[in-house]
């Protein structure tokens, strides 16, 4: 995502609870400390397909969210 967003590329990361302090710590050390960080909750493997839409349809308002602050 780093190499993305360096490129001019608008991009996020989708990241659930439990890493978030990572995600920023990355983000930050591969020089992209603003890069947009999309919380889900935890955790996203091992769980059915109901529970992992259950994950986008709290990403999705972030998403929407992103985008439109994006297009201004």
């Amino acid at each position: 995502m780093a190499t993305l967003r360096k490129r001019g590329l608008r991009t996020a990361v989708i990241c659930t609870e439990p890493f978030l302090k990572l995600a920023q710590a990355q983000a930050k050390t591969f020089g992209v400390p603003d890069l947009p960080i999309i919380m889900i909750p935890h955790p996203l493997g091992g769980i059915s397909v109901e529970q992992v839409e259950g994950r986008a349809h709290v990403a999705w308002p972030q998403l929407e969210k992103l985008l439109t602050e994006m297009l201004k």
